[in-house]
């Protein structure tokens, strides 16, 4: 559904499209949707339940796709007839759909040729994993939610440790403390009043504790350096882990020792690798407890009773329990609340565990040296500029990209498995088959993989795919690169560098030669628009209420660069009174017989307040020329608005009463009355082209009004029956300063 961030990016593309028509370019602005891997799938899902039929796991994938694919159907148009409705001019005869025939097989020729080049490959890693939707999602699907607890309690204080009284606090949040755990040392008998006998680690999730394979303690640490080359005995599991020297153990902070799970934490799996620890996952894909028939744990452990007995559970329930666990035997030293972030999934809400697992991945690092360096010699220029740093600081640092989501909808990874596990990947089958002919030196049978790649993966394409690559079609030489593209800023780095990247790799050409970054909508108070705050502004209830150009003008006279929009009703009602204004003006105008003329020249007009107005619009068609051309909407806007309401209504048309009304018979007040109404005529269709890029409705029906005795408005012969097909005024010659300065002395003596 059309949300307000929709309603001004396509607002802002439609008046640039509507512009350069106006102005003779040819203009292809191409509609499309992606298939929103996740969000569809959990969207169906839902479905599913709320109707009471199977879920997708018993109902097996084939059939559950279909059930997408209907409901795409059913449901895939929905956003782009609301797009309609606010006067997308797009060519609709080419719209398009990631999930295509044409652009799936683009993304599997993609997909071979990457790998062929040796930029995709797959590893076993740490991804974020989403328990919810059971898949890998990146980093950009993660938000980071800032979370405190509120138990507080120390072994040497005077309360006893109230599991239930934690159980409380962590029932109304399990994240928000830091928990201290005793280690004891290998070969040493423990006392809690003998530091040389522990070492206490500090830690968010103690159920990661399970997956222990190491302490790490700051080499230059005078505390605890006596302790580095030693070992700790991991209670509850009973594996003996290293404690070892590493800069990352921070001296100053917690502890000084850091408990190393590199299973189960980004930081903790690098410090893993560069000191050959042992790697053990304790999580399944539901984040529940793995620990019996695991034997990457078993391995050296000797777990208790009541440790075995967490498998299966939540890593939640497990957290209590953990902490339960250690308290009883005397090993917990205190919880104290921790105001920290917590990663969770944007779509699921859920906590994000890191988490080991196969995944394909795209060395973009090669890729994105190249999209840097495009907009560092000005083949592609962001605007506003400072958008750039943002751009280069996320290139300059980026990982390679996950792109295998354990999802059902979506472009399934073109590659299959032999019997003994060997990969082949091709774009068909039949492909893969005969590579493995080649490889085995008789046919086998091949499985395909079960991922799906991420949705912005086919979106990287877009620029090309859609005009029909890999083939050469005609479309693409006359259209690629593409001029403009208009998005927000929170998709720089899932769309817009990855579109730089992909067209550079594939066409050998930047995608698009501007990038325009638009700033987000918000509530009339400048806070963010949330459904749980209440205060979402529907763009189609402002269309029904006030119109769609009403909606349209508002924003893109707030539309200014850098600065975001806090949008109020009252500012759309008030262009909603400006769009009357128009059509009351052109009421006014056919009530005195304002007729286009055959012949008319404006650039012989005679009286000095039709050479004022005419000079007037020639300098406004400049300054909206020059705000659009420059992604300065409401400078653009605002040059319009001052001059339609301001100049030709409030002035022009005042002024200009008594010569139309006047009762004068005489040569010179025929003419001047005649002159003055074929100019009021011209300028309303002048109007008409000025406004028609942020008000399309209205002059088009401005522009076909009838005139007179119920006779259609005669329009000129060349001239074109719809004004989306007229040429944008050239007016430089109108300017008139002599003019200008009479006209202009009159309203300043009478202001």
């Amino acid at each position: 559904s059309l949300h307000m961030g929709h309603a001004l990016n396509n607002t802002l593309q439609d008046v640039l499209c509507r512009f350069e028509r106006l102005r003779g370019k040819d203009v292809l602005w191409q509609p499309g949707t992606d298939h929103a891997g996740i969000a569809t799938q959990m969207v169906v899902e839902r479905k599913l339940a709320a109707e009471n039929r199977s879920d997708r796991r018993s109902m097996g994938r084939e059939a559950f796709v279909a059930e997408v694919w209907k409901w795409k159907e059913e449901s895939g148009g929905t956003i782009v007839n609301q797009l309609k409705r606010l006067g997308a001019s797009c060519d609709w005869s080419r719209e398009r759909f990631t999930m295509d025939e044409g652009l799936s097989a683009a993304v599997l020729k993609v997909f071979v040729a990457l790998h062929k080049q040796g930029l995709i490959y797959r590893a076993k890693r740490l991804v974020n994993w989403d328990p919810k939707f059971q898949t890998a999602i990146s980093d950009l699907e993660v938000l980071q939610v800032e979370k405190t607890g509120s138990f507080k309690w120390q072994r040497d204080g005077e309360e006893a440790f109230d599991a239930a009284k934690l159980d409380k606090a962590l029932a109304k949040d399990p994240n928000g403390h830091l928990y201290y755990f005793d280690y004891p040392i290998e070969g040493a008998v423990y006392d809690p009043e003998n530091p040389a006998t522990y070492i206490t680690v500090a830690t968010t999730r103690p159920e990661t504790m399970l997956g222990d394979t190491g302490v790490a303690v700051h080499p230059e640490n005078e505390k605890l350096k006596g302790l580095i080359g030693r070992n700790a005995v991991l209670p509850l599991v009973g594996r003996v882990i290293p404690i070892f020297g590493d800069d990352y153990a921070d001296p100053e902070k917690g502890t000084g020792a850091v408990k190393i799970t590199p299973a189960h934490d980004f930081n903790d799996f690098d410090v893993g690798k560069r000191n050959s620890l042992r790697i053990v996952n304790i999580l399944d894909g539901e984040a529940r407890i793995l620990i019996q028939d695991n034997a990457d744990f078993l391995e050296g452990a000797s777990p208790e009773a009541e440790t075995l007995a967490l498998h299966g559970t939540d890593r939640f329930t497990a957290r209590k329990a953990v902490v339960g666990l250690m308290a009883a035997r005397g090993l917990l030293r205190k919880v104290e609340p921790n105001t920290h972030t917590v990663p969770h999934g944007d779509r699921s809400d859920v906590v994000i565990e890191p988490w080991l697992t196969d995944q394909w991945y795209v060395d973009v690092k090669p890729l994105a040296n190249r999209a840097l360096k495009a907009v560092k010699d000005g083949r592609t220029r962001i605007t506003p500029e400072s958008w750039t740093k943002t751009y280069n600081d996320w290139l300059e640092n980026i990982e390679p990209w996950c792109v295998s989501r354990q999802l059902w909808w979506g472009h399934q990874i073109p590659a299959w498995y032999g019997p003994d596990g060997e990969c082949f990947v091709a774009e068909s089958e039949a492909g893969a088959q005969a590579l493995a002919l080649g490889h085995y030196g008789g046919p086998v049978a091949l499985t395909r993989d079960a991922d799906v790649l991420d949705t912005w993966f086919s979106s990287a394409l877009w620029p090309f795919s859609t005009l029909g690559w890999p083939e050469e079609t005609a479309e693409l030489k006359r259209y690629y690169p593409t001029a403009t593209l208009v998005t927000a800023f929170d998709i720089i780095f899932f769309w817009v560098a990855r579109m730089m990247m992909m067209g550079l790799n594939f066409m050998d050409e930047v995608p698009f030669k501007d990038v325009y970054i638009h700033a987000i909508v918000r509530d009339e108070k400048g806070a963010k628009m949330s459904k749980s705050k209440g205060n979402v502004i529907d763009p189609l209830v402002l269309v029904d209420k006030y119109g769609a150009d009403a909606l349209r003008f508002t924003l893109s006279a707030m539309a200014a660069q850098g600065r975001d929009i806090k949008l109020s009703t009252a500012r759309v009602e008030g262009y909603r009174n400006f769009a009357t204004k128009i059509w009351n003006a052109a009421r006014f105008a056919e009530l005195n017989g304002c007729l286009r003329a055959e012949g008319f020249d404006p650039a012989k007009v005679a009286l000095p307040l039709n050479r004022w107005i005419l000079s007037e619009a020639a300098r406004t068609a400049d300054a909206i020329a020059a705000g659009i051309e420059s992604f300065k909407f409401n400078e653009a806007a605002d040059a319009a608005y001052r001059f339609v309401w301001g100049q030709f209504c409030d002035w022009y048309l005042e002024l200009s009463k008594p010569v139309l009304q006047g009762e004068g018979t005489d040569a010179a007040a025929v003419a001047a009355k005649a002159e003055t109404q074929a100019t009021v005529a011209h300028v309303i269709d002048l109007i008409c082209q000025l406004l028609h890029p942020f008000m399309p409705f209205l002059t088009e029906e401005l522009w076909a009004q009838k005139a007179g005795e119920g006779a259609p408005r005669p329009v000129p012969a060349g001239e074109a029956s719809l004004v989306c097909l007229t040429r944008w005024p050239q007016l430089g010659a109108l300017v008139n300063e002599a003019a200008e300065a009479e006209i202009g002395f009159v309203v300043d003596l009478i202001s």
